[in-house]
């Protein structure tokens, strides 16, 4: 079974009736009709301990690097030209002034690129990582205003820079649809995620919504985004004896090496991608054109090639979010239960790409409700391929559901918290499954007591300070727990005389989470070794095994890989222990790490330390390389993350102008690992999401399909003076149907905090905004 095959069925086939697919389990597994993992059962203390970063002092002395710091001798550097119009040909270029400008080494165009092979759209294949399934510098199509049609290489960037400037290109256009009238015009499809429809019905929703005594039937829109990490994309990149080395900024670094290979006719092992440090990344740090563009460049030249974004450049290039018309409607009973809940409506897409924005993903299994119809359509535009951002589709479905919970609460008079609780689902209602972990009202008690939300104005617009308007919201949030198949481990350990160390290498990408720190946290937990003993590679798609640091999952595929991989050393280790070891006679299942060595687990008196083993059996090193079981458990239980959001906004009355002036997360995650980076993740999030609340937004050009705010000066985020100390608090509570008892956090702390604040907005104003972004025109 291939890993897309799986994770569809594993990941998406859970929500549309999977439970036929149950497969029989092995009675030591950690998900259902067995024990709980170990690492939970035999903590050594490590888990859930505060532990800094350990990229953190490379970072802040300047010694990590990045991908555009990577220098090979005798190196070229890149700039790009992009297309001015959505949609025709390229009937000319005039390249003249170009050629002969200072410094300009080669100007590559569709005339005079290599042959490459179009790159596979993801999900199209098991390695397939590409944006869309276009030829990329191959014929004179246009597809999209902003795709790149030229690239120069020249000495230094600057004249790389200057010359591309130089470029000339005559087009022939041809009908485009650059605006949503005109593409709801062309008619609707239903949507597809992971090639899983978009769609849920059980019960009659309609006919319920029709009789029920509180209704609320609202549309609420979201716009597009576009990604901004800290660091531009880039990559430096080099031909060497025929094979292909890139040193990249990816967030899928085996795959992308797998896809790149494939595009080249490249056989694996010819393709080598390094990702060692990534400056920020929320889905967007994959497989875009300018690798491609760089590696054939580079074929071309015959030389390196360094190629860099322009902040510009990112947004002509890389995908960002697609924008959202949702239509919420809840029918409840007078005594607030939800008889009836629709959600339904439009997201954008290209023609060429299959990544629509998944808005209903979070309500499926969000609330109680015998009646529920959720739908996603989509239509098509010319424009830049969207992409998965951060909680693609939950963090924009969130807003407009838990916008109307709060509608509906306000119709009801009832509090808003107490609504969310009363209508707690006791099983997921759209799937059927039992939940593995569901502990989010002690989130919602806790939060409350917490924030102080008892003080809050029940009627809006009725508390002030001057001129200033203050009220507060909530919201509560979901995300999926993903794992998917294909991630390894690689554990080596090494004998120093009568001390040890481990080297942990697994496939994966740090991005600023923290990875290295939580892998070695984990495998020293595992191996019973202290934190100085252990040390972690990754970012190197020559390191066995993949996966991908998306869909908040990648801890969880990590820990499942370095679990079956000291499961596999543990077994090497008795049988290297001989006859004369203490541990004669053991199995693996019976024995486990403890403080450097191996100990029968019911007797930790029977032990042997890890050197002496070696040293029996004249051994300085043993590896061993081993893959996580199947992500079964997403089979048999409905697993999620969880969030009560609370916020206090301070809105004035004479200009419109929005502080949010506190935020608190409160969090149900399963087991936090690390809760120093665990902080900082959830913190991070939210940061997004008070940006998606109230500044985010790509202006489009509805006359030629062109991104109109390319800079940081233009499309605004928040900064320092934006941001309130943001309180973020977690339930702790282990998850035993996952490795380690953990959930992944990187998405969940966006999702709810955009309708957080626009509740919160509605109590201080008693206007209700369901258009995002929340600006001052939309409040005076």
């Amino acid at each position: 079974m291939s890993i897309i095959d799986t994770a569809k069925q594993a990941a998406q086939g859970l929500m549309q009736g999977a439970i036929e697919k149950l497969v029989p389990l092995a009675p030591d597994s950690w998900i259902p009709g067995g024990r709980p993992d170990p690492l939970i059962a035999h903590k050594h203390g490590l888990i859930g301990t505060p532990v800094s970063r350990r990229d953190g002092a490379l970072k802040v002395k300047g010694e990590a690097g990045f991908a555009a710091e990577f220098r090979f001798d005798d190196m070229a550097y890149a700039a790009l030209a992009y297309a001015t119009i959505p949609r025709g040909r390229i009937t000319a270029i005039d390249s003249a002034a170009a050629d002969a400008a200072p410094g300009v080494v080669l100007v590559m165009t569709h005339l005079n690129a290599p042959r490459m092979n179009t790159p596979g759209v993801f999900g199209s294949s098991p390695t397939a990582v590409g944006p869309a399934d276009l030829p990329i510098l191959q014929d004179d199509r246009i597809h999209w205003n902003g795709q790149p049609i030229a690239c120069v290489l020249a000495e230094t960037q600057e004249q790389a820079d200057h010359a591309a400037s130089l470029l000339g290109f005559t087009y022939d256009a041809e009908p485009s649809t650059t605006s949503l009238e005109g593409a709801k015009a062309n008619g609707r499809e239903p949507g597809l995620f992971m090639g899983q429809p978009l769609h849920n019905r059980i019960g009659d929703a309609d006919a319920a919504l029709a009789t029920a005594p509180h209704v609320v039937d609202q549309v609420y829109r979201t716009p597009r985004h576009n990604h901004n990490p800290i660091e531009p994309h880039a990559a430096t990149i080099a031909w060497i004896d025929g094979a292909l080395v890139i040193h990249d900024a990816s967030q899928m670094v085996t795959a992308q090496a797998q896809t790149i290979g494939e595009i080249f006719d490249l056989e694996p092992d010819k393709v080598r991608l390094t990702s060692p440090y990534v400056g920020g990344g929320f889905g967007c740090k994959g497989l875009w054109d300018h690798q491609i563009i760089g590696a054939a460049a580079a074929k071309l030249a015959g030389r390196p090639v360094r190629i860099t974004l322009s902040r510009e450049g990112v947004y002509r290039v890389v995908g960002g979010r697609s924008l959202t018309e949702q239509r919420v409607a809840i029918g409840a009973t007078a005594e607030g239960r939800f008889d009836a809940l629709v959600h339904t409506g439009l997201s954008i897409m290209t023609p060429h790409n299959n990544m629509p924005e998944p808005f209903i993903l979070g309500t499926r299994a969000a609330y109680a409700c015998p009646n529920i119809s959720l739908q996603v359509d989509i239509a098509r535009m010319n424009m830049l391929a969207n992409t998965f951002m951060r909680a693609p589709g939950e963090a924009v479905g969130t807003f407009a559901l838990e916008c109307a919970v709060d509608e509906l609460a306000v119709d009801l008079g009832i509090d808003p918290v107490e609504l969310r609780i009363l209508n707690e689902p006791d099983k997921d209602p759209t799937s059927g499954l039992a939940f593995s972990s569901r502990h989010i009202v002690e989130a919602w008690r806790n939060g409350a007591d917490h924030f102080g939300w008892a003080d809050r104005s029940v009627e809006p617009a009725t508390r002030r300070d001057g001129e200033w308007q203050i009220g507060m919201g909530c919201a509560t949030g979901t995300y999926p727990y993903y794992r998917m198949p294909g991630a390894q481990a690689r554990i080596t350990l090494t004998r120093d005389g009568d001390a040890v160390r481990a080297l942990i290498e697994v496939a994966a990408a740090e991005m600023g989470m923290g990875t290295s720190t939580t892998t070695a946290i984990v495998g020293a937990e595992r191996l019973g070794l202290s934190l100085d003993q252990v040390e972690v590679g990754y970012g190197d798609s020559s390191i066995p095994g993949a996966i991908m640091a998306g869909g908040s999952q990648q801890t969880a595929a990590i820990g499942a890989a370095v679990i079956a991989a000291h499961n596999a050393l543990v077994a090497e280790l008795l049988k290297l222990a001989g006859n004369d070891s203490p541990l004669a006679g053991l199995s693996a299942d019976t024995v486990g790490s403890e403080d450097a060595g191996l100990a029968k687990i019911d007797d930790p008196t029977q032990r042997e330390s890890y050197a002496s083993i070696l040293t029996r059996a004249q051994r300085d090193s043993v590896t061993v390389t081993a893959a996580a079981a199947q992500p079964l458990e997403l089979m048999h239980w409905s697993m999620h993350s969880h969030s009560a959001i609370f916020c206090e906004v301070r809105v004035n009355a004479v200009t419109g102008e929005t502080r949010v002036s506190r935020i608190l997360g409160s969090f149900d995650c399963g087991r936090i690992l690390n809760p120093k980076t665990a902080k900082s993740q959830f913190r991070g999030g939210i940061i997004m999401g008070l940006g998606m609340a109230l500044m985010e937004e790509t202006q489009f050009d509805e006359r030629n399909g062109r991104i109109m705010n390319p800079s940081l000066a233009e499309y605004h985020i928040p900064v320092h003076l934006d941001v309130p100390e943001i309180d973020v608090i977690w339930t702790d509570i282990a998850d035993p149907h996952t490795p380690m008892g953990a959930h992944g956090i990187g998405e969940i702390g966006i999702t709810g905090v955009a309708a957080a604040v626009a509740n919160a907005v509605y109590n201080a104003t008693g206007k209700r905004v369901r258009d995002l972004p929340i600006t001052l025109d939309k409040l005076l």
